[in-house]
């Protein structure tokens, strides 16, 4: 018989998913009261659950308008999960654990190293609190910055609250807004201000706090480790690569930049190149833009931000390390070389394992929706779940109109992009010390390709 202390000897990984499981609940039981809704009804379990899943898994999709639905009561829960879910909800337990002065214990501790993708315990509470004071300075000027904005349109206090909710999702990654109308940011697609300011915040939350403590303790690129390296050269890549690409593809449509300056159109096309990088606002409607716009779109979705930040996908460095491995092999070099270092071929082996499972789920959750929801088109169903995994929070219009089962689907399949890949790159991580296997069997060969 198990005994029943034994319940409580869980595993860190198990503990994270657990973790962000009853923070959903919460929110799902907070958001479905009616003193939550402006209407004073309830808006369904389901939709609270669905609503309570984005925010904690810092998505962004949406089933009723966050600005217009919502009573301030509400979008308060609202952007308490985003913080919870955007920080981690063993980060925000360390919050309160230093307010109250309580001692982080050892189990503590190694939740918080696989939480932040850490290698080791070592300085783990001191990079927490880093992260906390980072979080919150970072969040502080965005929201001040974006208050130069809001105030003169929506009046002092709900300016104020206007640039606190926006600079706290930008920077989370998660792409609720409060304009109304599921308009997102589409009022301010030429503003200098709110793009900057939005697309910093988003670019800051998705290259991780570790990248973002060497850049402020080392400041030198030459100096910087190689997962720094490797974050910040992959980031400009992608970002640049999206500028021009949806700069192109868009020029001439007449729905998205045709009718824009030319600094309107650099601007949109920057904004919409950053902002597939899980964070899910748009000052582009997404449903006119072109086929391949939006095809493209769905790639940066799936790749996503990087590790050991608030950005969701596959990651920039897994990606990254893949693209390698195979110039590697067209070259018929033996080993996955960059900035004069060598990967580790257990590192190759967990990037095609997080990206094969990554891909399964994207594939099996199409497949699924593609039964339950009928009407939609392919694309339209494929650019949701892809977003939904990503934690992106961008969609083509049909978010609203998913069935309760297709809602559901959808809210599993933010879970296991915020919590799956996480999950799944700890558990591949851990260093296995297990003795190795007295017998191997003998070498063979497929015909591969």
């Amino acid at each position: 018989m198990r005994k029943k202390h034994d319940l409580f000897q869980l595993d860190p990984s198990q503990i994270l998913v657990l973790g962000f499981l009853i923070v959903i609940m919460i929110g799902a039981i907070l958001l479905n009261l009616p003193i939550a809704s402006r209407n004073g009804q309830s808006v369904g379990f389901i939709n609270a659950f669905f609503t309570a899943t984005s925010a904690v898994c810092v998505t962004g999709l949406v089933v009723v308008d966050t600005g217009t639905h919502w009573t301030v009561f509400g979008q308060t829960i609202i952007i308490l999960l985003i913080q919870v879910g955007g920080l981690g909800f063993m980060t925000m337990g360390t919050f309160i654990a230093f307010l109250f002065g309580k001692k982080i214990t050892l189990k503590e501790r190694l939740v918080m190293k696989e939480a932040l993708s850490q290698f080791s315990m070592s300085g783990i509470v001191r990079f927490t609190k880093y992260i906390l004071i980072t979080t919150f300075i970072i969040e502080s000027i965005g929201a001040i910055l974006l208050s130069f904005k809001f105030i003169p349109r929506f009046g002092w206090i709900k300016g104020i609250a206007y640039g606190i909710f926006h600079a706290i999702s930008a920077f989370c990654n998660a792409g609720f807004d409060l304009i109304g109308n599921f308009s997102s940011l589409t009022g301010y697609v030429d503003d200098i201000l709110v793009n900057f300011v939005i697309c910093t915040l988003i670019i800051g939350g998705g290259l991780g706090y570790t990248v973002i403590l060497e850049m402020i303790t080392k400041k030198r690129f030459s100096r910087f480790s190689l997962h720094s390296k490797m974050v910040l050269s992959s980031t400009i890549i992608l970002i640049v690569v999206g500028v021009v690409a949806i700069f192109l593809l868009e020029y001439n449509n007449p729905d998205t930049l045709k009718n824009l300056s030319f600094k309107g159109k650099f601007i949109s096309s920057m904004f919409q190149s950053v902002s597939p990088r899980t964070a899910g606002f748009n000052t582009l409607p997404i449903d006119k833009m072109t086929m391949a716009s939006i095809f493209f779109i769905i790639l940066l979705m799936f790749i996503g931000g990087s590790p050991a930040g608030t950005a969701g996908g596959i990651k920039t460095t897994t990606a990254g390390v893949l693209i390698l491995t195979i110039i590697s092999v067209i070259k018929g070099k033996d080993d996955t070389e960059i900035f004069n270092r060598r990967i580790a071929k257990e590192l190759i082996n967990r990037a095609l394992a997080v990206i094969g499972i990554a891909m399964m789920i994207v594939i099996i959750m199409t497949i699924l929706l593609s039964i339950t929801e009928v009407g939609f088109e392919f694309i339209e169903i494929l650019f949701e779940v892809v977003s939904a995994f990503g934690t992106v929070g961008l969609s083509m219009g049909i978010t609203s109109k998913l069935t309760h089962i297709g809602k559901i689907l959808i809210a599993v399949t933010m879970f296991a992009g915020r919590v799956g890949p996480l999950t799944i790159a700890v558990a591949l991580a851990k260093k296995q010390k297990k003795e190795k296997a007295c017998i191997r069997y003998p070498e063979d060969k497929v015909i591969v390709g």
